[in-house]
């Protein structure tokens, strides 16, 4: 589904992520794992096309993205769940979900806000309320329903867990592997290395830009000694 092939970007001058590659397939959740400054964030928003590619090449379905803008990127099928999510604070949840699906024509739209509510019933439940009022969770789960909504065929999750509790990272989680389970590719940037370990099928890791690991997850346990 998705090809990276020596991937080199960064902002302006600053190389951020050097030579990297890998591959995701469909169905499969892929996470990149490393300490803060690793190159990961960079990496999905390269992937996205908010990031410069300094080098390299990204395909997906087979359609070269390296030179699209990003709001072709989400036409071929991806979209992102960013770090801090960055909702629209001032909009209400419903209008929120109309931005995720802005390409879609009218029937589409209701029907995949309908399905992010089934989701996310809490969501449904304040439908009408400004964003900005919600908890970190519900703002999560919404920043999850907007990326949804223009129906992904890759989806980029960074930082799924950062800051919530343990409860609302299940039902994320849960989202995640339903997911999966419909054929979506995903790629994880996730904080929890154990909480990675345990959903993905395979995982790089990265260290100042570089990859330095990538295998099965149920291999890295050991490779990163995890609970030491």
């Amino acid at each position: 589904m998705l090809e990276v092939e020596g991937l080199t970007c960064g902002y302006g001058d600053m190389v951020a992520v050097r030579d990297l590659s890998f591959s995701v397939g469909s169905g499969e959740i892929f996470a990149l794992i490393g300490t803060n400054g690793a190159g990961k964030t960079s990496t999905l928003m390269c992937l996205a096309g908010q990031v410069a590619l300094k080098a390299g090449k990204v395909s997906f379905a087979g359609v070269d993205l390296s030179t699209l803008p990003a709001r072709q990127r989400v036409r071929h099928g991806l979209a992102i769940v960013p770090e801090g999510r960055r909702i629209f604070p001032d909009l209400s949840v419903t209008e929120n979900l109309t931005v995720g699906g802005h390409s879609l024509d009218g029937a589409c739209l209701e029907r995949n806000r309908d399905r992010v509510f089934e989701t996310f019933p809490r969501l449904a439940d304040r439908r009408r309320q400004q964003a900005g009022s919600l908890s970190g969770g519900e703002q999560q789960m919404l920043a999850l329903g907007r990326a949804l909504m223009s129906e992904p065929k890759l989806l980029l999750v960074d930082e799924l867990s950062l800051g919530l509790m343990p409860k609302v990272v299940d039902e994320c989680y849960a989202v995640l592997g339903r997911l999966k389970s419909e054929g979506v590719a995903i790629l994880l940037v996730e904080q929890n290395t154990e909480r990675a370990v345990e959903a993905a099928d395979r995982l790089c890791v990265l260290e100042a830009g570089s990859k330095t690991w990538e295998g099965p997850a149920g291999e890295a346990g050991a490779a990163l000694k995890l609970g030491q």
